[in-house]
């Protein structure tokens, strides 16, 4: 197995324009990169962040040939673009969310045509079996969990499936991969309106809306019972450094084992912004699993990473930034 860093190598980050991957950027800038080729589909003014020292580029990578592209002269690719949002965008957008194994099949192919070091691929916790999700006192999922296979459909089939071809072109082509599951990433510089924004985002959108409206109550999609863990973006991107770093070839779990449920997240953020809302459930919206949950022993045993910013601390951060763009009136991207 080749040894890789980031310090001084030449990397590709997928998805660069969206939340997790404008934030990885500025990470791997920090950890040495000697240069970063950012890539994504929207146009510049859509990204949520962009920054000045790497090289951006937009292009469509469900296409061949933008892949290639993108790939020329890098030792290293992390693949972070999908088409996806929150569970209102992937319980009503399936077909679109499938669509994004073009990205992976054709990212995989480039980086071995290209010599590409090591991939690294964000799969995600809606692989897990729902079978074992329906109790909202949910056993934390440990990455085996992932089988027998039945993943959340559309979004998580196409995940897994991905995990699968990772796998594959490791053994059949030796292109080193590593893949982490994500568990529900939040923070700051991150949809927060729109239809795409995760639960994190949505809650602290809705509280200040009732804050700045003086109209004092808050729709919550289900019964506010089903449980969740949410991990702060810079947990995040550190653990995807520390998964790349490392030896660990089967997918791994990065999240925070925090559980709460969707009342007790609003709860937190009606704290942080001292008011009380009157509750409205939603019972006909998409509300996902009822619980889902990240057991973090393998990664900690191996990498010695755990979270370090509490759920309160982290939405505290979110919730200020998001009250910043409501009174601009900047819009979400």
């Amino acid at each position: 197995m080749r040894k890789m860093q980031i310090r001084g190598s030449h990397i590709l980050v997928c998805g660069a324009g969206g939340f997790i991957g404008g934030h990885l950027v500025n990470s791997l800038f920090d950890e040495g990169a000697a240069s970063v080729r950012a890539v994504d589909i929207k146009p510049f003014d859509e990204w949520y962040q962009q920054n000045p020292k790497a090289e951006s580029l937009v292009l469509d990578l469900k296409l061949p040939g933008s892949c290639h592209r993108a790939a020329q002269d890098v030792d290293a690719v992390f693949q972070l673009a999908a088409d996806m949002g929150g569970m209102g965008f992937i319980e009503n957008n399936k077909a679109l969310c499938m669509l994004s194994v073009l990205i992976n099949t054709h990212m995989l192919m480039a980086a071995k045509d290209t010599g590409v070091k090591r991939f690294f691929y964000s799969s995600s916790a809606c692989v897990y079996n729902a079978d074992k999700q329906r109790n909202e006192d949910v056993v934390a999922l440990k990455e085996e969990d992932a089988y027998p296979a039945l993943p959340e459909d559309g979004y998580g089939w196409e995940k897994l499936f991905s995990e699968r071809m990772c796998r594959h072109f490791r053994e059949d082509f030796g292109l080193e991969t590593r893949v982490a599951r994500f568990h529900n990433v939040y923070g700051p510089l991150g949809t927060w309106t729109g239809g795409r924004e995760k639960a994190p985002a949505a809650v602290c959108r809705k509280v200040l809306e009732a804050k700045i409206s003086g109209k004092h109550e808050i729709e919550i999609w289900g019964d506010g019972h089903q449980t969740r863990s949410f991990m702060y973006i810079d947990d995040c991107t550190k653990g995807v450094i520390d998964i790349f770093h490392s030896g660990i070839l089967e997918p791994i779990n990065l999240g925070s084992s925090e559980l709460v449920t969707i009342n007790q997240l609003v709860d937190i953020v009606e704290d942080i912004a001292g008011i009380r809302l009157e509750r409205r459930y939603n019972l006909s919206a998409p509300k996902g699993v009822n619980g889902r949950n990240s057991d973090n022993t393998l990664i900690h045993k191996s990498l010695g990473w755990e979270p370090s910013i509490r759920l309160r601390d982290g939405m505290a951060k979110t919730l200020a930034w998001i009250e910043e763009q409501m009174l601009a009136g900047v819009p979400s991207k």
